[in-house]
């Protein structure tokens, strides 16, 4: 089992920045692939970003490429998706995920409880 708790969102104007940080608990994060999903209000959810149990791959929606990064730290039990360039299209509750390789991109096994961000034109 993993719990998943997400941090970092917040209210922040168009082109600016954001770091959210996902910590894991549970001795195995280290062997998940992790991510990011996010919902707009009146939109289904939607798969932003993700990242090998190793780091050696990441994954990005083509709406976020070149603008989110996505990483993790094992020893840490954290992964972190940091924000740049924020439009107010990116406005969301933010979930971080975790789940197979194979799976993490649509169908994760675990979610957190999600964080607000918020960016204003």
């Amino acid at each position: 089992q993993v719990q998943l708790v997400e941090s970092g969102g917040g209210l922040v104007q168009a082109g600016g920045s954001l770091r959210l940080s996902c910590a894991a608990s549970g001795r195995t994060f280290s062997s998940y692939a992790m991510g990011w999903f996010r919902q707009a209000p009146g939109k289904d959810r939607e798969f932003v970003t993700a990242i090998s149990w190793s780091g050696g791959s990441t994954y990005y929606a083509d709406s976020v490429k070149g603008r989110f990064t996505i990483s993790r730290d094992n020893a840490k039990n954290t992964v972190y998706l940091q924000m740049n360039s924020l439009k107010p299209e990116d406005t969301a509750v933010y979930y971080c995920t975790a789940g197979s390789q194979g799976k993490i991109r649509k169908w994760p096994d675990y979610w957190g409880q999600g964080t607000q961000v918020t960016v204003s034109s």
